[in-house]
């Protein structure tokens, strides 16, 4: 996959930390579920706490998302057009994605480990997204 904000197979804890780290109502990634085979996991952090929807890839390429008890399922043809969705605000999740944080490049953590810098992981610059604000 070839998202800034996809983050491949890191941990829950790994994920956790990266969101809090950020600390903004918004934040998100996704990653690989440590639990369920072959489906990804949205991870997003609302007021001090990290949300996790489930999304799973169907048998014709498509991507449905589980968000809350209540609102119908959504189908997408592709994760971009899923994300582009819940920057809008009442879709389902716990908030409206806002702020996508970013997997850093191989050389930039070789960067970073030789100048000893710990922030590894920041903001993309979200110019390709619509961000949608109250």
């Amino acid at each position: 996959m070839e998202f800034p904000f996809f983050h491949g197979k890191i941990t829950r804890r790994t994920c956790e930390e990266l969101l809090s780290k950020n600390g903004k109502n918004g934040s998100y990634l996704i990653r690989e579920s440590e639990s369920v085979e072959g489906a990804l996991c949205l991870c997003v952090f609302f007021e001090d706490l990290i949300y996790t929807y489930r999304i799973f890839r169907e048998h014709q390429g498509y991507f449905r998302i589980q968000t809350c008890e209540g609102v119908p399922a959504k189908i997408f043809r592709t994760l971009k057009d899923l994300i582009y969705n819940y920057q809008k605000p009442d879709q389902g999740l716990i908030t409206n994605l806002r702020y996508p944080v970013k997997k850093q490049k191989a050389s930039q953590r070789s960067q970073s480990f030789k100048s000893g810098k710990n922030e590894i992981y920041d903001e993309i610059d979200d110019s390709d997204y619509v961000d949608i604000l109250p």
